[in-house]
């Protein structure tokens, strides 16, 4: 159509935040309607994901899901079955262990 103003990703970003969308907690999709707008979804962020209380390194097995989805899911799938499974890396865990045996 000929004088028909296409808007910015920007302009629908400032005009799209209100009340409680305003927050940068969100993420923006921006979906395309068969109308041909340009409307935002928005989205929650994925938490960070869960380290190692010793070295600090990402532990490997964990969930990246919020407390109220983590609920449903069963404890096995939360986190590995082993020693210390969920609170330290493969590595510390078998460091600590190694050091438990030695003082016995």
């Amino acid at each position: 159509m000929p004088g028909t103003k296409r808007k910015t990703k920007e302009k629908i970003q400032k005009e799209g935040r209100y009340a409680r969308f305003k927050s940068r907690s969100k993420k923006l999709k921006y979906i395309k309607t068969p109308g041909g707008r340009t409307k935002i979804h928005y989205k929650k962020k994925k938490p960070s994901k869960a380290k190692c209380a010793e070295c600090g390194k990402q532990l490997a097995g964990t969930l990246r899901k919020h407390p109220s989805k983590m609920k449903n899911t069963p404890k096995n799938s939360k986190r590995p079955e082993r020693p210390y499974g969920g609170y330290l890396c493969s590595g510390c865990m078998r460091k600590k262990i190694v050091k438990g045996a030695r003082t016995k």
